[in-house]
């Protein structure tokens, strides 16, 4: 089918190669021969009446047209496989589709599972694939493997897609319970050994680049950890200490023998945003999603004011 004397069946071949930058790998990645995918190439070249691709040493680099071809070629395609999605009437008791929603383990606690338990029963056929945001998470949602994402606000602007905001927490200090302090002061947060959670793109620790500038001096961490549901497992019978957001640290505290204490000195909160394709905007069933999340975050957003 042709579009303007562009045949449309090219559009993914383009798409494929301006990812892999190589034609070997797009022929695996299609499933088709080599010589049909130099072939495709040759027709892309000369309908843009550009190389597209040209050799870099033993790479191949894209030309500065095709660089400008990437995000609209992935949004056209993105756009048209959402619209063959689409039903004549939605119907969430009956919709079957399967998202990949990424977030932390904090946002899927506290948040995320219960959107997959209320959706079990308003809409069982949907079904959420809940994955860590991988370490090429930008990347990733821009060749849409992830539907819906859940970020702190300040890895959010890179993200030039819709978004809103979640909810805002603030940090509180967990401690064994038996921990004899019940009112922490600087002098003894500072004494005590550190669990320290990695988050964001370079899993850098948390808090350790906003706290040391402040007060001149590390915690004196004991164990590191890229995930939340571990921490008061690693806090429980010892004198060890753990800043984290309040939502999920209340949770844990139900469950576990430790206890929380405010934090000796004030901190930014955290706030997360979710984020979702431009071309899923207008989806029905991932507008019956996102309103599930937000109808569901709407009283967790107010009790973690602090």
């Amino acid at each position: 089918m042709r579009l303007d004397k562009f045949d449309l069946n090219l559009l993914i071949v383009l798409d494929v190669l301006l990812e892999k930058r190589n034609v070997t790998r797009a022929s695996e990645h299609l499933h088709i021969g080599q010589s049909a995918t130099s072939a495709a190439l040759g027709r892309l070249r000369e309908y843009f009446d550009d190389s597209l691709l040209v050799p870099v040493g033993r790479n191949m680099e894209l030309t500065p047209l095709a660089k400008s071809l990437v995000t609209p070629v992935r949004d056209t395609l993105m756009r048209a496989r959402a619209t063959i999605s689409l039903r004549p009437v939605f119907e969430p008791e009956n919709i079957m589709r399967d998202f990949t929603v990424a977030a932390s383990d904090y946002m899927i606690d506290i948040l995320i599972a219960q959107s997959a338990r209320e959706l079990a029963f308003s809409s069982p056929g949907m079904r959420l694939d809940m994955i860590i945001p991988p370490k090429d998470v930008f990347e990733s949602f821009e060749r849409g493997e992830i539907d819906l994402l859940f970020l702190p606000k300040q890895y959010s602007d890179r993200f030039q897609h819709p978004q809103t905001e979640v909810l805002t927490d603030v940090q509180v200090c967990m401690v064994c319970e038996h921990n004899k302090i019940d009112e922490l002061t600087m002098e003894q947060y500072l004494d005590m050994g550190h669990v320290a959670i990695r988050l964001g793109d370079e899993h850098s620790i948390t808090h350790e680049e906003w706290f040391l500038p402040r007060y001149g001096q590390q915690r004196r961490i004991e164990c590191t950890v890229d995930h939340f549901s571990s921490v008061p497992l690693l806090v429980m019978g010892t004198n060890r200490i753990v800043t984290l957001h309040r939502l999920i640290a209340e949770e844990m505290a139900q469950r576990f023998p430790v206890k929380l204490l405010p934090a000796p000195f004030e901190m930014q909160p955290v706030t997360e945003i979710m984020i979702w394709p431009r071309f899923l905007d207008e989806d029905p069933a991932h507008k019956w999603l996102r309103n599930t999340v937000m109808a569901l975050a709407a009283p967790l957003a107010k009790g973690s004011q602090p």
